[in-house]
């Protein structure tokens, strides 16, 4: 056999053949049908059709009408002159160009299982495509040469939280940015996650989501519970949302103003054999996704996922060939509730082990506490092909007796599958040049827009315009993770350091309190924002020149890496993902051109946050030129999903390789 070799196929448009009247494809970018690839039995070819006008892809329904909301690729079939089949799409004809015939291949049944990319003449290299990162690529017969494979993979998000529909923070900007960086890369990206909706205004997110009228029913909590699924196809992704009565509440995803919801287990045990189910159940653009997937169980929320692949569906043959990751953005929450709850959980009896967890006896509530409870974040540790956090940093934090939150040792165990990819941006919705939210736009080539920026938001915020005074800024939850009482106890002496103070978040109610205080204190130099507002985090992501950063654990973080990209220097404690993008500034390198986009510290303590801030503040008025550099620098790296999507293709064909990590023994028909 040949080696293998690859080569990403690009977009392939359709336009009508005058000597076959069949359409073939003009390659323009990546399109994937990985999906539809399996066992060859008897093949009958016909050709089949589907357009992109925009950068938007455009569905094609099986009843022939297009839609944005369609899913998974439809197709409108008619006849050739020979015969077969054939699909035709809204593309004018172009009797100029040559391209390739899309050919399918059904099995005995008659059911299609296969595509292959057909030249209509020598001059064009054959392709393949083949499913979740198998590699099947031989010599062409007649040339002798390798035919070209494209692996394309069938991925299925399943999150409490994906943006814009529902964000409380940087899971809602992974699931929601992630899935549209695969999907444009050629894959078959599905996203599952709940319907919130609220009684207010947000509900409109999910508006041009249309129900699917698939009800269906899952065993848990004791009993069967019936979900319905809506549907909107976006950016080449599919979004599903899973809607039942326990989401159908005011507060966040996960709580309101009286503490989390006391039924968050019941939610989101409901939302993983939901998100089993939809793959199996619900033919978006008229085809399944089917078996042969690959699931993202984000965070604890869905990690019940890769408990139920294998031990309710795999004993059956059902998804016997898919395989999972447990992407872990926070490992702080585990989804720990008492050992009772296990049997609400819709899992075999035999796999409590799976779910155990004994807290140590310095954790227990009294002298009669067991301490056994159910993990659902351990579960899913134990039981998924591949783990990936958010940052190479956090994934070695993870594995400590300080950063791993009781889960370090069998983390440790399985450091072979452990990886960390740092998150990226969203550019279209971070970027200075074009962002909709600042009043006034600039470029790496040309700053002046950043000092109207800063202008503009003093006057908004009634500070003293003072052009050249530091203005630092601060953007997070008021919790005890984000170092905010440090925060606290600095902020009196950095005052009197004739700087300006911006800070726009809420939390607890004691740091809530205490903005309102600084402000009153010192009513030229600090302004606290209680609340969260996504036009002014973007006003003082832009308008500030320094952003701080003093979190005791950062998983990855977002907004140093959005400081950066608009040039704002940015200041944090070195730990986890801020330690991986934050480059400590050196003004002696490059020859005396300086490096580095920021400053870090550690450990984390009033005296270094203080002394970080300082040298920053130094920096921006007595050095201006490097300055400068330290917020070109910034601006000049790559914060796109692009890049991340790379690497989690890596991981994606890395699962594909190893069999399952945990397989059960088929039951036998009685």
């Amino acid at each position: 056999m040949a080696t293998t070799q690859t080569s990403r196929i690009p977009f392939l448009g359709f336009v009508e053949s005058p000597a076959n009247k069949c359409w073939s494809l003009k390659k323009i970018r990546q399109v994937g049908f990985a999906s539809f690839v399996g066992q060859r039995n008897r093949t009958q070819s016909f050709c089949v059709g589907r357009s992109y006008f925009s950068s938007s892809p455009r569905r094609i329904h099986n009843n022939g009408s297009g839609s944005g909301g369609g899913g998974g690729g439809g197709f409108i079939q008619k006849n050739c002159q020979d015969g077969s089949s054939s699909s035709s799409s809204n593309v004018e004809d172009d009797q100029n160009n040559k391209g390739l015939l899309l050919g399918a291949e059904r099995d005995a049944s008659g059911a299609v299982v296969g595509f292959s990319l057909i030249p209509q003449s020598g001059e064009e290299k054959a392709y393949a495509k083949v499913p979740n990162g198998e590699e099947d690529a031989t010599a062409d017969a007649e040339t002798g040469d390798n035919i070209y494979i494209e692996i394309n993979y069938t991925a299925i998000f399943v999150t409490a939280e994906a943006a814009p529909y529902s964000k409380t923070g940087g899971l809602g900007d992974v699931c929601g940015s992630l899935p549209r960086a695969l999907a444009a890369r050629g894959h078959r990206v599905m996203v599952v996650s709940p319907r919130y909706l609220n009684g207010g205004p947000s509900d409109k997110r999910f508006a041009n989501a249309v129900d699917l009228h698939c009800p269906t029913k899952v065993y848990c909590f004791g009993g069967v519970q019936e979900v319905s699924f809506f549907h909107e196809y976006s950016d080449g992704v599919d979004w599903v949302f899973v809607d039942h009565p326990s989401y159908h509440r005011p507060g966040t995803p996960y709580g309101d103003v009286f503490g989390a919801f006391g039924d968050n287990q019941f939610r989101f045990t409901l939302l993983c054999h939901a998100a089993c189910e939809a793959p199996l159940v619900l033919p978006l653009g008229g085809f399944t996704y089917g078996e042969k997937c690959l699931f993202l169980a984000n965070d604890w929320h869905a990690g019940l996922v890769p408990v139920l692949l294998a031990a309710k569906y795999r004993p059956y043959g059902v998804y016997k060939d898919a395989r999972s990751i447990i992407v872990i953005h926070n490992l702080a929450h585990q989804g720990v509730e008492p050992a009772v709850t296990y049997k609400n959980l819709g899992l075999p009896s035999d796999w409590y082990g799976a779910v155990e967890w004994v807290f140590p006896t310095w954790a227990r509530t009294h002298a009669l506490d067991t301490g056994e409870a159910v993990n659902v974040l351990k579960g899913a540790i134990v039981t998924a092909d591949r783990i990936i956090t958010v940052s190479q940093g956090y994934s070695r934090e993870i594995t400590t007796p300080e950063g791993g939150y009781g889960l370090h040792e069998l983390l440790s165990s399985r450091k072979t599958v452990l990886n960390g990819i740092t998150n990226g941006i969203d550019g279209n919705d971070w970027d200075p040049s074009s962002d909709v939210h600042i009043p006034s736009h600039y470029t790496l080539n040309d700053l002046s827009g950043k000092v109207l920026c800063k202008i503009a938001l003093q006057e908004e915020l009634g500070l003293p315009v003072r052009p050249d005074c530091p203005l630092i800024g601060f953007i997070g939850r008021l919790d005890f993770q984000k170092g905010i009482d440090i925060l606290l106890s600095a902020t009196p002496e950095l005052m009197q350091d004739d700087v300006q103070f911006v800070m726009l978040g809420s939390g607890e109610r004691q740091y809530e309190d205490w903005m309102r205080h600084m402000e009153s204190l010192y009513p030229d130099n600090f302004r606290g924002w209680v609340g969260f507002s996504v036009p002014v985090s973007h006003r003082i992501t832009a308008g500030s020149d320094i952003l701080v950063m003093p979190s005791r654990f950062e998983p990855c973080g977002l907004n140093q890496l959005y400081a950066m990209r608009y040039g704002t220097v940015p200041v944090v404690h070195k730990t986890g993902g801020l330690r991986d993008t934050v480059e400590n500034f050196n003004p002696y390198a490059q020859e005396g051109r300086g490096e580095g986009t920021g400053w870090t510290f550690s450990p984390l303590s009033r005296e270094n946050l203080l002394a970080a801030l300082r040298i920053a503040v130094g920096t921006y008025r007595d050095h201006k030129s490097s300055w400068e550099g330290l917020m070109k620098r910034g601006m000049e790296r790559d914060y796109s999903w692009d890049n991340a999507a790379v690497q989690y293709e890596q991981v994606f064909g890395w699962a594909f390789v190893d069999p399952p990590y945990v397989k059960s023994n088929q039951k036998e028909d009685k």
